[in-house]
């Protein structure tokens, strides 16, 4: 392996963000897909904006806060589904094609972790649903720190743990402005354009787009 350690962001790169509306999708109705994306907006804004102002939450909290706006922005979803959809988002699904390649990257030799927003519990949840606990070296969770990607300071908790320069770590994520912070950093970037996104952030390039992690092993 051409670096030393692949780390992953958690959320919408190996994680489906969307699985836990679609799981209710009968009982939702249409509008659905739209409760799910306003739901995603409003978690991740929500992120952003505390951060800036310096009164941390941890995700759990932002997850749950940003349902509430979804669910009164979409009358026609039953806000009577709020537990279950809250409960589903501990299990989410992973992508198809996550454990093949992180099991190759292991084999490899390479450390692999996650660096997430997301809280110590919603990611263990998620790691141990998905059957990943026992390839990752390592879950690191901006909970630590009390800031939220993109603040410099939650890329460099890799480094700070592994010992690493920051242009050994391989960096992996599904949202443009995580890879642009992680770019910044000094991270080698890879974007995984799951969602067919245009291009933004167009000063912090990535090494390398991918429509999903299963190009990465050839990529190297």
């Amino acid at each position: 392996m051409r670096h030393a350690a692949y780390v992953f962001d958690a959320y919408g790169t190996l994680f489906d963000v969307h699985a836990a509306v679609r799981r209710h999708a009968s009982k939702i109705g249409p509008d659905g897909p739209l409760l799910s994306e306003i739901w995603r907006a409003k978690q991740l804004e929500y992120s952003w904006v505390r951060t800036l102002m310096g009164s941390y939450l941890d995700f759990w909290q932002l997850t749950e806060q940003a349902l509430d706006f979804a669910l009164a922005k979409v009358p026609s979803a039953d806000k009577a589904l709020r537990a279950e959809l809250l409960e589903a988002y501990w299990e989410l699904d992973c992508y198809p094609e996550v454990p093949a390649v992180l099991k190759a990257l292991k084999a490899g030799g390479a450390r692999l972790a996650i660096l997430s927003n997301g809280s110590p519990a919603m990611l263990e949840s998620a790691v141990k649903s998905a059957a990943l606990d026992h390839i990752l070296d390592e879950v690191f969770s901006v909970d630590s720190i009390g800031r939220f990607k993109t603040d410099p300071a939650t890329y460099d908790m890799v480094i700070a743990a592994w010992k690493l320069y920051p242009d050994a770590v391989s960096f992996q994520s599904s949202n443009r402005w995580d890879v642009a912070g992680a770019t910044k950093f000094g991270f080698r970037t890879v974007w995984i354009n799951r969602a067919e996104q245009p291009n933004e952030y167009v000063d912090q390039q990535p090494s390398l787009i991918l429509p999903s992690l299963d190009g990465l092993l050839t990529a190297d």
